[in-house]
């Protein structure tokens, strides 16, 4: 009661500051506290996650590398084209006498563009195809039932022939190399068992390519693919 009014109200701010001054110094530790707190326990799980991320993509790595995709078609051979062939139906020989009338009417009967001739023991002699009637018949005017067979056909010593363990690739190299179409197939014994046309290798091809794209696709969506352990 000795203080005046105005005196107590004078007094009022050294009494109220220290105490504000405190509170707020003490709030200013607390979120410095919390602040450290916060950055060390983000960098904690910074880390954490880099860690878990760089155990995930090692994981996978090592799983895909191990990943590969098979393919049971990828050494595709004559002997699978001949099988496939629409000669492989058919007796695709004709006599090196007979008359080109008579090739003719087999080549339109079986829908097909070559056949293999043999001699009269029944060997290997050449082939003829529709390019050689065209070129050397219906161009020059010749009467095909006069003219036998081995006066147009191909000889077996200026052949190109395949065997039926060479690959497919293999066979349509020899084709383009000598621009031809048809080739035929012997064994080691050096006689003819089957014939292929380009139009069959080119199925094969096609056949491994949607094989292998197949696969690719069962691969990319987790079916199928082979796992080496």
């Amino acid at each position: 009661h000795q203080f005046k009014q105005k005196e107590l109200l004078a007094l009022l701010p050294n009494i109220i500051t220290p105490s504000k001054r405190r509170t707020t110094r003490t709030t200013i530790m607390l979120s410095a506290c919390a602040s450290s707190i916060t950055r060390a326990s983000a960098r904690t799980l910074s880390q954490h996650r880099l860690q878990a991320s760089a155990a995930v993509s090692s994981h996978f790595a090592a799983t895909t590398s191990k990943r590969t995709v098979t393919s049971k078609v990828g050494d595709r051979t004559a002997e699978h084209a001949w099988n496939k062939s629409c000669y492989s139906g058919m007796d695709y020989t004709i006599s090196e006498d007979a008359t080109v009338f008579e090739m003719v009417e087999k080549l339109a009967a079986y829908d097909v563009g070559c056949l293999v001739t043999k001699d009269e023991k029944g060997n290997l002699s050449g082939v003829v195809s529709e390019r050689d009637y065209v070129t050397k018949v219906a161009l020059l005017g010749d009467s095909s039932e006069d003219i036998p067979v081995k006066k147009i056909s191909t000889k077996a010593a200026n052949l190109v022939m395949a065997r039926p363990y060479d690959t497919v690739d293999a066979c349509m190299d020899k084709m383009l190399s000598r621009d031809i179409r048809h080739l035929p197939l012997i064994d080691d014994m050096g006689q003819v068992v089957g014939i292929i046309s380009i139009k069959d290798l080119i199925k094969e091809c096609l056949d491994e390519k949607e094989h292998t794209l197949n696969q690719l696709a069962s691969f990319a969506v987790g079916e199928g693919g082979h796992f080496v352990m």
